[in-house]
């Protein structure tokens, strides 16, 4: 593997299948085994769910709802996909520990640094659910935090489309592939690989992004055996 240490980040969205809304449980599972194939290699991973398949702190504020009470509505709905994730993992038979910002220890465990570590150590998986624990701060920026904290190598971004591109590919035709660039491109032509603060950390502590498609299948592990998978910005 090109990797030993990694954080891949699932948006909610690719949780919620076709269907683009909830769980498609059909879509966890084929993710689980991916990972469970990853995992019996002796990778050690981490990952950051999103919650925009159930509720977008953003979105439910622009709709009149306070904006501090959304962004923790949107933290309680990663922690449900976590908990969805962490159940068709162990029936795999792939040891999982969900880590929660906002304590709810009922639930899962508070999310302590060095117990995260030790974890990924013992070759468990870690899912980071409730985002940063703060609102105003999205799952991208939570995913970039946690990834520094335990050291990751690199971050894996999981999107709908196969990398960065020039344009939006589902509105101009003439939108280019990028295969690879480094932070200060990025910045400079304004594509848009993560969310500002997320984008920032990254580039400040030289954390490598890959923006690839989550709906190829074998796309995560081709990716950590090193091959050209999406976009890479460094």
């Amino acid at each position: 593997m090109a990797y030993s240490r990694v954080l891949l980040k699932i948006s909610g969205e690719a949780l919620a299948g076709p269907r683009g809304l909830g769980l498609d449980y059909s879509v966890i599972e084929g993710l689980a085994s991916e990972i469970k194939e990853l995992h019996g290699s002796g990778m050690q991973l981490g990952l950051v769910v999103g919650g925009g398949n159930l509720v977008r702190g953003a979105q439910a504020s622009r709709e009149g709802l306070d904006r501090v009470s959304a962004d923790y509505m949107g933290m309680l709905a990663t922690v449900i996909n976590a908990l969805g994730f962490q159940d068709i993992l162990e029936k795999l038979g792939v040891q999982t520990r969900v880590m929660t910002a906002i304590r709810m220890e009922s639930l899962a465990e508070p999310y302590i640094r060095r117990r995260a570590v030790r974890h990924l150590e013992k070759g468990r998986v870690v899912i980071f659910a409730g985002g940063t624990g703060n609102p105003f701060f999205s799952t991208d920026t939570a995913a970039a935090l946690r990834a520094l904290e335990i050291e990751a190598e690199v971050i894996l971004k999981a999107t709908g489309v196969d990398g960065v591109y020039t344009g939006d590919p589902k509105k101009d035709p003439a939108a280019r592939f990028i295969p690879e660039l480094t932070f200060q491109e990025a910045l400079v032509n304004g594509y848009a690989v993560m969310d500002a603060n997320a984008f920032g950390l990254c580039k400040d502590n030289k954390l490598p992004i890959v923006v690839f498609n989550i709906n190829q299948p074998g796309a995560i592990g081709r990716v950590l055996r090193g091959e050209r998978v999406g976009t890479l910005v460094r």
